[in-house]
C-alpha cells in the first residue's frame, strides 16, 4: 500500500481541501493511465484507491498496488513518481507519501523536543527540520463556572457567559465591555489591543512541558533509518541542546520502537549466550572450553553481514532474529571437534595428533551438517513472493553465517585449543614453580581437561 496524509492550514475551507484531494487523486490516475498505455493494458499500476476525510482540513488516502510478484515497479518508485506528479499544493500544512506493506504505521524517523520556552522550542525544531532535510480565552466568551449542581448521577456545570448570538464574531468581541475593579464598564478596545494570527489546532505536552515532533520518511533503498537517527542524535543534537538550554530531546514513534526493540533484543541475546555457555560447560566440566567453542559466533555474524551484502538485502528486524538463532547453530561444529579432541586425549592420544585428527576425521560430518542446513534454506532465498520477503533476511543470516563459520571452525578451533593448552601448561608450571614443586607436562595427553 501507498498511503498519503494531507493536512491543510488551520481555517482552510473544506472546498480547498477537496480540491487538493482531487489533484492528488488525479495524479495517481494519470500515472496509472500512462503505465497502462506503455504496457498495452496488460499491467496495472493501481488496483484500488481510497479517500477518507478528517474534519475540514485533513484527509487520508491509500492506494493498493498489485501483489509484488505481479508488479513491474517497486512500491517505493511508485511513491516517488506520485509525489513528484502531485507537486506543490497551495495551503498545505503537511503532505506525506509513504509506501508500507500494510495500512498505518508511523514515520520512519521521529524526534521529540520538549521545553518550557516555546519560542526556543520552535527555533530548535526548525533547525532540526533543516538538518533532516540535508540527509486561555476571555471568560465572557468561554464562560466562567459559577457552580456545579448534582442531578441524579450527573454533575451539571453552570456557566456565566454572553448569549450564543453575541459570541459568534470578532465584532462581538470588539463591542464587549470590560468591568474594572472599581465596578465601571469600559469598552474592550480601550484596555486591550486586537491582533490577528493563526492559533494552534492542538497543543502537545509531555510531563507538563510543551513538545514538538519532527518526523521524516526515509527511502530504505538509499539509507537506513537507524543510520540517520544515530547521526542526528550523536552529531547534531548535542550542539542544538547547547544552543537552546532548557530543551530536552527524545525519540518517538518508529524511532522509539526501534530503540526499544534493539534494547530488548540485546537482553535476549545476552540471555541466549549465557544459556549456550551453561549447556556446554555442564557436560564438558570446563569453564574455558565453552568460550573456545563459542568463539566462532562472531565469525558467523560476519558471514551473515557478508550474505546481506551479496544478496543486496538490508539488515532488518528479521535479520536480527536470524543472528540470535545463528548463535545457537554455529557452535555445533565446534562442539563436535572439541568433543573429539577430548575423547582422543582421554584414550592417550598425543595432543597435537588429537587436534590434527579432529579436523581430518570430523571434516565430512561438519561439512555435511552445514551444507544440508544451507541447502534447506535455499528455496527461501530464491523465493520472490511477497510472503517470503519477510523471512528471507532470517534465512540469509542463517545460511551464510553457517557456511562462513564452518570454514573458520576447521582452522580456528584446533588453533585455539592448542593455544589454550599452552596457556594452561604455562600456568601450571608457574604455580608449581611458586610452590617449589615440579610442573607436569602439558603435552602428556592424560592431564585433567582445563
Amino acid at each position: 500500500f501507498i498511503q498519503v496524509n494531507l493536512q491543510m492550514q488551520t481555517g482552510t475551507p473544506s472546498e480547498a481541501r477537496n480540491r487538493a484531494i482531487e489533484r492528488i487523486e488525479q495524479s495517481i490516475f494519470d500515472l496509472d493511465k500512462e503505465f497502462r498505455n506503455e504496457h498495452d493494458d496488460e499491467q496495472v499500476l493501481v488496483r484500488h484507491v481510497g479517500v477518507f476525510t478528517q474534519g475540514d482540513t485533513g484527509a487520508f488516502m491509500f492506494v493498493e498496488l498489485p501483489v509484488e510478484e505481479n508488479r513491474l515497479v517497486e512500491g517505493s518508485e511508485v511513491t516517488e513518481m506520485w509525489r513528484d506528479r502531485a507537486g506543490e499544493i497551495p495551503g498545505v500544512k503537511m503532505l506525506t507519501f509513504s509506501s508500507q506493506g500494510h495500512i498505518g504505521g508511523d514515520a520512519s524517523i521521529s524526534f521529540r523536543l520538549s521545553g518550557g520556552n516555546y519560542d526556543a522550542l520552535q527555533k530548535a525544531a526548525a533547525e532540526l527540520e533543516v538538518a533532516l532535510a540535508e540527509y486561555d480565552g476571555r471568560q465572557a466568551f468561554y464562560g466562567e463556572e459559577a457552580q456545579r449542581i448534582q442531578r441524579g448521577k450527573d454533575e451539571l456545570r453552570v456557566m456565566v457567559r454572553y448569549p450564543l448570538e453575541e459570541r459568534k464574531s470578532v465584532a462581538d468581541l470588539q463591542n464587549m465591555r470590560i468591568r474594572t475593579p472599581a465596578g465601571d464598564e469600559v469598552p474592550f478596545e480601550s484596555v486591550a489591543d486586537i491582533s490577528y494570527g493563526t492559533s494552534y489546532s492542538s497543543i502537545s505536552r509531555l510531563d507538563r512541558e510543551r513538545t514538538i515532533t519532527v518526523s521524516a520518511d526515509v527511502d530504505p533503498e538509499l539509507v537506513q533509518p537507524q543510520e540517520i537517527t544515530s547521526s542526528i542524535a550523536n552529531d547534531f543534537i548535542p550542539d542544538l541542546l547547547a544552543k537552546y538550554p532548557g530543551i530536552s530531546f527524545g525519540l518517538e514513534g518508529a524511532s522509539e520502537e526501534q530503540l526499544e526493540f534493539v534494547q530488548d533484543l540485546t537482553i535476549a541475546a545476552v540471555a541466549a549466550l549465557f544459556l549456550i555457555y551453561a549447556l556446554i560447560a555442564i557436560p564438558l566440566h570446563s569453564y574455558s572450553q565453552p568460550l573456545l567453542i563459542m568463539s566462532v559466533i562472531p565469525f558467523g555474524i560476519v558471514g551473515a553481514v557478508v550474505g546481506h551484502i551479496l544478496m543486496d538485502t538490508a539488515v532488518s528486524m528479521f535479520s536480527m532474529f536470524g543472528l540470535i538463532a545463528l548463535a545457537g547453530v554455529v557452535v555445533n561444529d565446534s562442539l563436535i571437534m572439541v568433543d573429539f579432541i577430548n575423547k582422543a586425549r582421554l584414550e592417550g592420544v598425543n595432543l597435537r595428533q588429537a587436534v590434527i585428527e579432529s579436523g581430518t576425521r570430523r571434516f565430512r560430518a561438519i561439512v555435511l551438517t552445514s551444507l544440508t542446513t544451507a541447502a534447506g534454506l535455499l528455496p527461501i532465498l530464491t523465493e520472490d513472493s511477497l510472503q517470503a520477503k519477510f523471512v528471507i533476511p532470517t534465512a540469509i543470516s542463517l545460511s551464510f553465517g553457517i557456511m562462513f563459520a564452518t570454514i573458520i571452525t576447521l582452522f580456528l578451533v584446533p588453533s585455539l585449543y592448542m593455544l589454550q593448552e599452552d596457556a594452561s601448561g604455562r600456568w601450571r608450571a608457574f604455580r608449581a614453580w611458586v610452590s617449589g614443586g615440579q610442573p607436569r607436562s602439558s603435552r602428556s595427553g592424560r592431564e585433567p581437561l582445563s
